[in-house]
This record gives C-alpha cells, structure tokens and sequence, in this order.
C-alpha cells in the first residue's frame, strides 16, 4: 500500500465536508497537515474558514496560507474538525496524540459539531492499545504520577526528544507512553481512572467523539458512520 496516496485520499474526501463560513477546527499530525493544506489551497474569495488550529505548529502551517484562525478559548462551538488518528476501533473509539498535541486536539475536538477522523488502513485495529497510549501530565512529581499509571496494567514511558531530554508539550507538560500488553478492553473505563490520577492533565483515549472516519486506500477511501 501507498501510505502517502492513502493519506493524500482520505485528506481530500474529509475537506467536501467543510463549507464556506464554516469554523474548522484543524488536527495535528502527518495526515491532517494534508488537509490543513488541501483548504489552505482551496481558500478564494468564495471559500473562507475560521481555523482554530490544535498546536502551535499546525498554527503556523494555516498561518502560511492566509487563514484566518481563532484561539481554542475564543469559541465554545465549531462546525467541523478534521484530524488523524493512531488506532480507530471498530466502535470508532479512537487513541490519538503521539504527535504530541493531544491536550490541544481534544479540547477543541470537543467542541466540534462533527469530528471526522481521516486515517490510511494501517490505522484499524480490533481493540484500542495496540501501540502506545499517550497520556499528558504535569511536570511535577511526573515519575510518582508514572508509577500511579503503571497500577493500571501498563508500562509507562516517559517520551523524550531527539536529544534524549523530556518532550515537552505545547502547554508545557510531559507525556508517557503506556503499553498494555493485552490493549484495553473497556476505553471508556480506562480513561475514567486515567484522569482520576492527580497529575493526568488529560489522555489519548477519544471515546465517543468521531462522528465519521474516513479510511484512506490507495485508490478509493471507505467511510465508517
């Protein structure tokens, strides 16, 4: 399979979705940089949007085109987003965040009318957990939050950048990689006492918030509702 054809597929079926006027809120990551693309270009004096972009980077990446963005705070509602995924589930439950943003993507996903998640094939799994579940948390006492993690049936790894130092997020947070040998049988439950842990700022679970997932192929997309 053509990954990039996939990608590059799945990007242009989800941007027929948005109109002009629309509030769109803009995913992070290698496939929704498709997209943010795919309407920067398609921006005239017929078809304008209102950004409100997930991370700073794909901030600048609308910046480049014109677009006129908004703050994550500035709307409690938008239209529309459109970002990738890690793992889709049969449910359309999904993990998403190892690009970094999560904290970010669900915030404003959240306040999306629709959510459509676009992904290439590789992206489906049976069960959630099948790679890493990114979770953010603060800076301080973050081993001791790590170990809280760990209760729960994981191995918690703190992610580090290229120079081996902790990642840090764009709200100035740290993020372990939980690994669940077995994936995670109830997500929703998972997420709960996640978060019920001091010093989780917010995970990578995204249950109950796609409204539709467009797989990307490399000839054709299919879209799960």
């Amino acid at each position: 399979m053509n990954q990039e054809s996939a990608k590059k597929n799945a990007a242009k079926e989800a941007i027929k979705f948005v109109e002009h006027g629309m509030a769109v809120g803009l995913g992070t990551g290698s496939t929704a940089s498709i997209a943010v693309d795919l309407l920067g270009k398609k921006l005239s004096e017929n078809f304008q949007i209102t950004g409100m972009p997930t991370s700073i980077e794909t901030k600048k990446q609308a910046e480049k085109w014109g677009m006129n963005l908004i703050g994550i705070d500035d709307r409690d509602s938008i239209d529309i987003a459109i970002d990738g995924a890690d793992e889709v589930s049969p449910s359309l439950d999904l993990i998403k965040g190892l690009g970094g943003a999560l904290l970010r993507e669900k915030k404003v996903e959240k306040k999306a009318k629709e959510l459509i998640i676009i992904v290439d094939e590789t992206k489906v799994v049976q069960r959630l957990g099948v790679g890493p579940l990114p979770v953010e948390v603060g800076t301080e006492n973050h081993d001791s939050v790590a170990r809280e993690i760990e209760k729960l049936g994981c191995r918690a790894k703190l992610r580090t950048d290229e120079s081996g130092n902790a990642f840090v997020t764009d709200n100035v947070n740290y993020i372990y990689h939980c690994y669940f040998p077995e994936g995670i049988k109830d997500p929703e439950e998972m997420d709960a006492r996640l978060l019920s842990i001091d010093g989780v700022k917010d995970t990578g679970l995204f249950i109950n918030m796609a409204t539709r997932v467009i797989i990307g192929k490399e000839k054709s997309t299919e879209i799960l509702e």
